[in-house]
């Protein structure tokens, strides 16, 4: 549907279908957002600030021809959004074997470069996303909107590629080097090897990133800041989530409680004990 006929995403409501409530699954609670269901083709979500900001996004994407987003359809008769339903497979919180493959973590890096083609010139101004708590950085005022939790639990996976993404909670403007980052964080992934997801001891992140790397598209400088960016990041994501933490509770606090900032801190420092091999093998001095 154009944007010229879209009622606009403030006074959009959903109409139940007959029958439609009869059809409902709980969806697995996702780290901070709990209560989504599917109910029949689509997923009902709470509203949050953040919601309207969501949603003119997903409007952006669809008129971009981006076809691997959900689409906001309204709040229904509760209040909460509802969206279009992906069909497909999401890795678990500790992500399955399948979710090793290589042609996966292609199709994830190439269907992010996708994503950040279509959000280009997506301006939200009617509905601003809220300010990020916590330092911020000066890549943080960039204009490019993306999705930044690109998680393997965020991606719908069909015939063993990455058809989807979904959970669009953290969108914000940003860089695209930076939601390729976190991408690359969660996919390789990037973290000390003590804390390895069981069955994912024996996967090489340096070999991973390159793939990541190249099927994504990093240029050169990309490739060579990596490491420094990487560690800073870990500080500024750090700092956040202990301020979500003791603020807003919830997902944020349980974290918090499970030791999500002593990995980070681990995280960081594994990258800078790595520097140099991870620079060797995003560029040709790690080539054969």
């Amino acid at each position: 549907m154009s944007s010229r006929h879209r009622t606009p995403v403030e006074s959009r409501r959903y109409v139940p279908a007959p029958g439609e409530a009869s059809d409902v699954e709980l969806m697995p609670a996702g780290d901070v957002t709990d209560g989504v269901v599917r109910v029949g083709g689509t997923i009902r979500r709470p509203h949050q600030p953040q919601s309207l900001a969501v949603a003119a996004f997903l409007d952006w994407l669809e008129d971009a021809g981006f076809d691997a987003a959900p689409r906001f359809l309204g709040r229904d008769p509760e209040g909460r959004d509802v969206l279009t339903f992906l069909p497909g497979r999401c890795a678990g919180p500790v992500p399955e074997a399948w979710a090793q493959s290589e042609e996966l973590l292609v199709s994830v890096a190439q269907l992010l470069r996708r994503l950040h083609t279509a959000s280009a010139g997506f301006v939200p101004a009617a509905h601003p996303f809220p300010p990020r708590p916590g330092r911020q950085k000066a890549a943080d005022a960039a204009g490019l909107v993306c999705h930044l939790d690109v998680t393997p639990q965020n991606v719908v996976v069909r015939d063993g590629r990455a058809a989807g993404l979904v959970d669009f909670d953290l969108a914000g403007p940003t860089t695209a080097f930076k939601d390729s980052f976190n991408t690359a964080m969660h996919w390789v992934p990037l973290r000390d090897p003590a804390d390895a997801w069981a069955g994912w001891e024996g996967a090489d992140p340096f070999r991973r990133l390159r793939i990541f790397a190249d099927a994504y598209g990093w240029d050169e400088d990309e490739r060579r800041r990596l490491p420094v960016f990487g560690v800073e990041a870990a500080a500024v994501s750090y700092e956040r989530m202990q301020h979500n933490a003791r603020a807003l509770g919830g997902g944020w606090a349980r974290m918090w409680d499970d030791g999500v900032g002593g990995m980070i801190r681990r995280r960081g420092d594994w990258l800078a004990a790595n520097a140099g091999a991870i620079v060797a093998a995003l560029t040709a001095e790690g080539r054969p």
